[in-house]
């Protein structure tokens, strides 16, 4: 299968740890990519490669095998795109913007774009200029997915909207999923990624320290994690030395944390009948708390 999205040795080096370094990615046709990272990570860095604004000092990117730097005029008319950083044209209101981003895109039906302003409350009369920041945010939104690009790539998407508007959008986004649109976007929403994406990255001080298929995290996992906490510090200390995989242990607590298959579940409770437990519970896998454990693991740390 050809990728849609090709990234292959991609650095761009700002100094101090800053910039992007070596990264290898691909994102296969219809797919949704998710990229997450702190702040400073190198997301938009990246995002500003893939839509030809950056020249890399080394390696390269492609969209539908054209190179994203040498190819860039061409690539945005196939690409639909909301910035990091939203600076509109000098046009005076949204429906301005809008014939203006219809006009370069040959799109002339208007029920696409009608039905966008009607889902995201926009009033596309008023001015640009005296927009809030969440309506700035949903005309850029509306510019990118009233387009028939197929390819879409939406770096933070959901920056400034309130709850509402950003499960409109996360329904957006699966809807022209299943319409087999490729979209690439970038996020700090856990929620909006677990939701959303087929797979996603993680970025670190501009390398890609894991990427993460997200059919791990829908609960169909065979191995699941529960935490335990006993009532008496020898029961802990029994139980630790009884033969499951254990993930963490917090001593003072009398807790501990193990791994186990479905298939060894009773085993677990077998081992836990003639102990003074105070609580069982299954921690649940989420995309925000395999992150959190990734990213200090790469720092050396324990679990957290």
């Amino acid at each position: 299968m050809d990728h849609t999205i090709e990234i292959s040795g991609l650095t761009k080096d700002y100094g101090d740890s800053r910039g992007l370094f070596d990264v290898d990615l691909t994102v296969e046709p219809g797919q949704v990519f998710g990229l997450v990272g702190i702040n400073g990570s190198g997301k938009s860095t990246m995002i500003r490669h893939l839509m030809g604004f950056l020249h890399p000092q080394s390696g390269r990117c492609s969209i539908q095998g054209m190179d994203c730097w040498r190819r860039a005029a061409e690539l945005k008319r196939s690409i639909g795109y909301v910035p990091g950083e939203i600076a509109f044209p000098d046009v005076k209101t949204g429906f301005d913007f809008f014939n203006l981003q219809a006009g370069y895109f040959g799109k002339r039906d208007q029920s696409r774009l009608h039905d966008l302003i009607d889902r995201f409350r926009l009033d596309a009369s008023a001015p640009l200029k005296r927009m809030s920041k969440g309506m700035k945010q949903k005309t850029a939104i509306v510019a990118a997915f009233m387009t028939t690009a197929p390819i879409l790539i939406l770096d933070e998407g959901t920056t400034g909207l309130d709850p509402l508007m950003q499960k409109v959008f996360t329904d957006l986004v699966r809807e022209e999923k299943a319409n087999g649109r490729t979209m690439f976007m970038s996020s700090h929403m856990f929620d909006e990624l677990e939701a959303s994406c087929d797979r996603v990255a993680f970025l670190k001080r501009g390398r890609v320290i894991e990427v993460v298929d997200m059919s791990q995290f829908n609960g169909d996992e065979p191995v699941k994690e529960y935490k335990i906490e006993f009532n008496q510090p020898q029961d802990y200390l029994a139980f630790l030395s009884r033969p499951f995989s254990v993930s963490r242990r917090q001593e003072h607590l009398n807790q501990v944390s193990v791994q186990v298959a479905d298939l060894a579940v009773a085993d677990l409770f077998a081992a836990l009948a003639d102990l003074d437990v105070r609580f069982i519970t299954q921690v649940p896998r989420t995309l925000a708390r395999h992150f959190i454990q990734k990213y200090y693991e790469t720092e050396g740390h324990p679990h957290v």
